[in-house]
Order: C-alpha cells, then sequence, then structure tokens
C-alpha cells in the first residue's frame, strides 16, 4: 500500500514562478479535509484499462484553453503500467514541476535529517568576526516567512558572539561555498527585481527579501553581513566580502530546518531559493562543483540512480527551480520517477516528496484550485506540484481514482497564449478531476 501522509504547515502563498497571481491566503474550507489526511492506494483496487481511461478524459484534453499543444502522461503506481501516453516524450518546458525532480535528487543523496550550518568566526584582526554561509536561505533575520519552522536566527548568532566576549568592530562575509554565476541560464533579470528569486549564493538571511513580495537584494551576502552587524549593535561597522581563515575560532553556530523539512516547504510553497540551495548540497554531496552547472550534472545522476535506465533527455534541467526556459523534461519520465517515488518505501525515504505535494483546494500552490466548477469533486484527492511560466501551465503529482487505484500523472502545456494562464489551470484541473472520477475500465 502506498500513503500520501501531509505533514507541512498552511501557508500564504505568492504562486508558483515569475508570471503567478497574486498572493492567496490558502486556508482550508471547512468541507475539505485535513492536511494530515492519509491519501491512500488500495492494491486490490481495480486498474483503469487505458482505453477506458481515454475515453474518461477525452473532453478535458482537447480543450481549447490548453493551446493545442498537451503533452500528458499517466502511470499506475502499484505496476508502473502506462495508461496514458499523449506526446508523453514530448521535450516540453517544465516549469516548476521541475521541483519533483530535485526533492527527489536532494533525498537521494543527502541525509533527511541533516541540516545547513551558518557560523561565525574569528576574523583576521582584533575586532573582525566572519560570517560564513553554509547554503540556508531560511536564515531568519527580523521576518516571518510562512511555513519556514524559524529555526536559525540572525539573533542567535548574534547572542552567541557577544557572548564569548568578542567587541565586534567590522564583518566579514564568506560565501565562497558556492561558485560560478549568481543567476541561472536563461533567467531574466527581473527575476530578482520582481521577487521571484534571490541570487544564489551560499549566505542569506530571509531568501535576499525585505517584504513579502518586493524586490530581492542584488547582494544577499553583504546584506546578511549588514543583518549581523544590527544584530550585533554595532549597524555602522564596515562589512566586506572575504574568506575566513582556516582553523579561525568560532562564536557562534545555528543550523537549518533538517532536508526532509527544506524538501517539504520547498515543494509546498513552489520556493525557488530552497530549490536552488538543495541541487547546490546535492552537488557539493557528489563532488561537484556548487554552481548551476554542477547542481544540474549532479541532479542528473541522482535521478538515474533512482530510476535505472531511464535515458537522460527524460529530465533534462539547467536549474533546479524550473525558472529557466531552457530546461526540458518528458512527462512520462516525471509521471515514472512519481510512481517510483509514491511506490511501496519501508524506509519512508520518499515521504516529503509526497507530503510536500500540495492538495488540491487546500494548501500551497493548489490553494485556490479546485474550488469551482467540476473540478470540485477532485479536492482532496489530488495531489500535486504546478508549474507557471508564460505561456506554460503544468501540473503533475498523484490522484486516487475513484476505485481507490493510485495514479501518478504529469500534465503539461507549454504552448498558452500569452495572458491566458489562468485559463490553462482551470482546464488541468478539470483534467485532473476527470482522472480522479475514473472507474475506467
Amino acid at each position: 500500500m502506498a500513503l500520501l501522509a501531509g505533514g507541512a504547515a498552511v501557508v500564504q502563498q505568492r504562486g508558483d514562478g515569475p508570471d503567478a497571481p497574486d498572493p492567496v491566503v490558502t486556508s482550508s474550507p471547512a468541507a475539505l479535509p485535513d492536511r494530515g489526511v492519509f491519501l491512500a492506494a488500495r492494491t486490490e483496487a481495480a486498474m483503469p484499462t487505458p482505453a477506458g481511461l481515454r475515453a474518461v478524459v477525452a473532453t478535458a484534453l482537447a480543450d481549447p484553453a490548453l493551446g493545442g499543444q498537451l503533452a500528458a502522461a499517466v502511470v499506475d503506481v502499484e505496476t508502473g503500467e502506462v495508461l496514458l501516453d499523449r506526446r508523453g516524450d514530448a521535450s516540453v518546458i517544465p516549469a516548476s514541476t521541475a521541483k519533483i525532480a530535485t526533492a527527489v535528487a536532494a533525498l537521494s543523496e543527502l541525509d533527511a535529517e541533516a541540516r545547513l550550518s551558518t557560523r561565525v568566526v574569528a576574523g583576521a584582526t582584533p575586532g573582525q568576526v566572519v560570517l560564513v554561509g553554509g547554503g540556508d536561505p531560511t536564515l531568519n533575520g527580523t521576518r516571518e516567512v510562512p511555513a519556514v519552522p524559524v529555526v536559525a536566527t540572525v539573533a542567535d548568532l548574534a547572542a552567541q558572539v557577544t557572548a564569548s566576549g568578542v567587541r565586534v568592530t567590522s564583518v566579514v562575509v564568506d560565501d565562497s561555498l558556492y561558485t560560478g554565476p549568481l543567476l541561472g541560464p536563461a533567467w531574466r533579470p527581473s527575476y530578482v527585481t520582481d521577487g521571484d528569486v534571490a541570487p544564489v549564493t551560499a549566505l542569506q538571511v530571509d531568501g535576499g527579501r525585505s517584504s513579502e513580495q518586493g524586490p530581492r537584494s542584488q547582494q544577499p551576502s553583504l546584506a546578511a553581513g549588514r543583518a549581523l552587524a544590527v544584530a550585533l549593535g554595532v549597524p555602522d561597522a564596515p562589512v566586506t566580502e572575504g574568506v575566513a581563515a582556516p582553523g579561525a575560532a568560532p562564536l557562534g553556530e545555528v543550523r537549518s530546518p533538517t532536508i526532509a523539512q527544506l524538501t517539504e516547504i520547498m515543494l509546498t510553497r513552489s520556493d525557488n531559493d530552497l530549490a536552488e540551495a538543495l541541487a547546490r548540497q546535492v552537488a557539493l554531496a557528489t563532488g561537484q562543483p556548487a554552481s548551476f552547472e554542477g547542481a544540474a550534472l549532479a541532479v542528473d545522476r541522482a535521478l538515474a540512480a533512482v530510476v535505472p535506465g531511464s535515458p537522460p533527455e527524460q529530465i533534462a534541467l539547467v536549474d533546479a527551480s524550473g525558472l529557466s526556459r531552457s530546461d526540458r523534461l518528458e512527462p512520462l519520465g516525471l509521471a515514472r520517477l512519481l510512481a517510483t517515488v509514491a511506490g511501496p518505501d519501508e524506509t519512508g525515504r520518499w515521504s516529503p516528496v509526497l507530503s510536500g505535494l500540495p492538495v488540491a483546494g487546500f494548501d500551497g500552490t493548489l490553494g485556490r484550485r479546485f474550488r469551482e466548477g467540476p473540478s470540485t469533486t477532485a479536492a482532496g484527492v489530488v495531489r500535486g506540484k504546478t508549474g507557471t511560466l508564460n505561456g506554460v501551465s503544468a501540473l503533475a503529482g498523484l490522484v486516487r481514482t475513484r476505485d481507490g487505484r493510485l495514479l501518478a500523472f504529469d500534465l503539461t502545456a507549454d504552448a498558452v497564449p500569452l495572458g491566458a494562464n489562468r485559463g490553462a489551470e482551470d482546464a488541468l484541473d478539470a483534467l485532473a478531476a476527470a482522472l480522479a472520477s475514473c472507474g475506467c475500465r
């Protein structure tokens, strides 16, 4: 039996990418299930036949709102049988459904209970301290970030430094853990100014944010150093870039939520900063450079080990968040990956992927969807990751059929007319609801 257990907090979510809608509050209506409800597949349930399934979804597949170029794949979780393959081997732009691949790679290569460390060590001169980034984009300054447990704080770091007895006169920031460009291949510069993602550095406070939806800092590492200086009571202390000396005396350390928690949060919120940070950790764990190129290679290799024999072109990403229009993915490849992680798993390794997928009509990036029209019948029955870019609308995840069979699916429309994403989302929701209604024998 495959079980999908809930566990992420209810959040307020801006949306799913640079072209996402305005913020929405995703509190659950009374008619929808609690987040902790299990979505279970009954292995004795009848499996839909391919012909029966095609008949049920035919109308939804033909919806013109999908732009005439839908690629879709549906796989039975129990047997791995492909029940629907409509251009399933097409190389499409995945947008944020790419985060599913990032999550699986992270849990494949990293210790789920590991945490990312941010440290302060003594500098080269008296009164100088060095803030050393370990890749934690959830390091908290003065803001509350919805759904992110406040574990590592600048205030705690400052208190430890003060307790050490050092009288701080200057701050150096060390973000040397990461290498290469700060912005991903084919990223728009507006992604930073619009607040979709921060430049990818190993040292950030509040993900480079000064407000929930405002622009991100162009220099998040220096901004983190200034936040530490303020917390230390020396707001005018100079903040510069540098590298900590080997063996420098430790003055303070804070650690992030666990990798498992970060993975779950990343999926539920569709958090671009967390996605890029987790991929960098996969790169470091596998001996690759902590850069966009190194992370992409590391994720690729990790996925090949999860689904042996899968062609590398099935999932070919250049970033971890799905922001790049150079990312490519075959829907059948992602559906098979989902079927693999949703299958029997005595270790519980993949649980954060399953619980991190938003619940239809309830939370995360699906919180405002499946609440109107015919798709409401699938509220609480579908768990899925959304993907949204200009001209791209995608939904990938898991659905329990009317008979209790668990199916993995990927539905990607990457030729949606500009400005028509909302209509495409409604059409994808209707298609997922058709899968949920399926007896299809």
